[in-house]
């Protein structure tokens, strides 16, 4: 090609209504949805990562959801940023438009600033001490020699600040001084990023807090104690996934339902302060403010949308 091809790309915390910006915005632009989200990639994760049914998706082809499942060893950033390209390829080939939507910047980030990924050898013997150790002890440990790394892995996520720590004792460098000295390579794509925020944080505050409800409401509980009863109890842990966790320890009577409930909400909310924090180093992105529009949601839905076409020039 001669001229980049133009990537959207949908980006902001959770419950900030990317699902439906870029479904939108997908039926006006002839587009298909590639997932950037670490825990819609799990079949057997729904409820809980507010995967979209396929009513919501109203015809328009979603990928990279429902790819592995949560009994497998591993899925990496590297392994998302290759079929993520190879599913670029496969739509533009097709003449249609690449709309990218998430909440994982990791997954993103890398996508736009085609890194190139360095094996690191392994230290099982360093990984089996470190799976003895609780996760707060592990996270300290992070926040220690990485605190980069801290800021954007949740704690409950284990199985990667075991890989940070483990890379960190592989190299004698952090993991994000190593990801920042990978993404030295241009991308083949040209890239409009659209942020969705709100100015008035309580407001988001609110909506996590409604969906978190409306999870509970709708089965979340049944959905783990369903993978409960297929043998899958550390494999909730493994993935880390907020309301999933939570849950677990529910089950496992470390907390009352009204506590699991308030802790499902009270991480969710951490999680998208995180999300801010890691979307706003880009100077790139174009922020779209919802407050004001979703004071009247039902009345104002559709200028989220115009609000967004007037940045994205085809």
């Amino acid at each position: 090609m001669n001229t980049k091809s133009k990537i959207i790309v949908i980006c902001g915390p959770t419950a900030s209504g990317k699902t439906y910006v870029s479904i939108e915005l997908a039926k006006i632009l002839n587009a298909e949805i590639i997932s950037a989200d670490s825990m819609q990639i799990y079949k057997e994760l729904n409820i809980g990562t507010a995967k979209p049914s396929t009513k919501e998706m109203s015809g328009i082809k979603h990928h990279l959801i429902d790819i592995i499942s949560i009994k497998s060893e591993k899925f990496n950033v590297a392994e998302y940023v290759k079929l993520a390209g190879d599913c670029v390829c496969d739509i533009l080939n097709r003449n249609k438009n690449v709309i990218i939507c998430g909440g994982t910047g990791l997954y993103i980030d890398h996508f736009i600033n085609n890194t190139k990924f360095t094996e690191y050898e392994n230290d099982i013997e360093y990984r089996t001490e470190l799976e003895k150790l609780p996760n707060d002890k592990l996270y300290s440990m992070l926040v220690e020699i990485d605190k980069k790394s801290s800021e954007i892995i949740h704690p409950n996520n284990k199985k990667r600040v075991i890989r940070a720590l483990e890379i960190f004792k592989i190299t004698g460098k952090p993991k994000s001084e190593l990801d920042e000295l990978a993404n030295s390579y241009k991308s083949k794509y040209d890239f409009i990023k659209l942020g969705l925020y709100y100015s008035d944080r309580n407001m988001l505050y609110n909506k996590i807090n409604s969906r978190v409800d409306f999870m509970i409401a709708n089965g979340l509980i049944e959905e783990v104690r369903e993978l409960y009863e297929n043998g899958d109890k550390n494999n909730i842990r493994k993935t880390g996934a907020i309301g999933y966790v939570e849950i677990s320890d529910y089950f496992n009577g470390l907390y009352n339902f009204e506590e699991t409930v308030e802790k499902i909400k009270q991480n969710t909310r951490n999680y998208a302060k995180r999300q801010l924090t890691w979307f706003r180093k880009d100077a790139k992105t174009i922020w779209i403010d919802l407050s004001d529009i979703n004071k009247d949601y039902n009345k104002n839905q559709y200028k989220i949308i115009e609000n967004c076409l007037k940045y994205i020039n085809l």
